[in-house]
């Protein structure tokens, strides 16, 4: 049929019965795709990524990066009131470093140990215990430092020097493959921390037995040795700058 031949009048009601059928129809095309799988991404049109390449930021953005201030290694400002000697201190110069290449042990044990050698007793300044034979980490005091009395852990060097003048401290444990137990560690540190700073013991002068002149022994064991260089001194290296700078 033509459109010329429709009056004017049905063309305008024909248009608008069409206008009020418009909602109806995008009602009906949005329930007939609501429940269809969502085209997927093409790969080709992602951005491209390596863990190869450097993450880098976006040229048009400006990065700012907040400095932050490194946390200072603090002096150990409390200790035991025992360590302190009650006698005349004596002009220490080195700490010297031991492990028992034994499971287990104390002062008490190594005392007898060390008497039935012919010894006059402990021949160790202290000792740390690893939980068999004393509480794991505990510091034994000897009887010598009490006395501020020479040692008896480093002999052979020249004119006893390293007895006469060196802390012997004792981790109990065979350190040659493992460390000694994280708590013996703390506590090492600690009192090193304390024998330094009272003595002015430079951290090179904290050796292991090995270190000692004329020592033909392994002792510490090769674990608490490469700790003791490559963690202990340099923990002790920066307290002493710290402390020389706060004052």
């Amino acid at each position: 049929m033509n459109d010329d031949a429709i009056p004017s009048s049905r063309r305008r009601s024909i248009a608008m019965k069409m206008l009020c059928c418009l909602p109806g129809l995008f009602l009906l095309s949005a329930f007939a795709t609501g429940c269809q799988t969502p085209p997927r991404a093409v790969l080709a049109d992602l951005p491209e990524y390596s863990i190869l390449k450097p993450d880098r930021p976006s040229p048009s953005r400006t990065t700012v990066v907040k400095k932050i201030r490194p946390r200072q290694v603090r002096p150990v400002a409390r200790f035991p009131r025992e360590w302190i000697p009650t006698t005349k201190e004596r002009p220490w110069r080195w700490v010297v470093i031991h492990h028992s290449a034994t499971d287990f042990g104390s002062a008490k044990f190594f005392d007898r140990a060390h008497r039935r050698r012919g010894w006059d007793e402990l021949g160790y300044h202290f000792v740390i215990t690893n939980g068999r034979g004393g509480r794991d980490g505990h510091v034994e005091i000897g009887s010598r430092w009490g006395k501020q009395k020479w040692g008896a852990h480093c002999g052979g060097t020249p004119n006893n020097a390293y007895n006469n003048y060196g802390i012997g401290i004792c981790l109990v444990g065979k350190c040659s493959k493992s460390l000694p137990s994280s708590g013996q560690l703390r506590s090492l540190k600690k009192l090193l921390g304390f024998l330094t700073a009272r003595y002015g013991i430079k951290p090179a002068d904290v050796i292991g037995h090995r270190d000692a002149p004329n020592a033909a022994t392994a002792c510490p064991g090769d674990a608490l040795h490469r700790y003791l260089n490559n963690v202990i001194r340099p923990e002790l290296s920066r307290s002493r700058r710290l402390a020389a700078g706060s004052r």
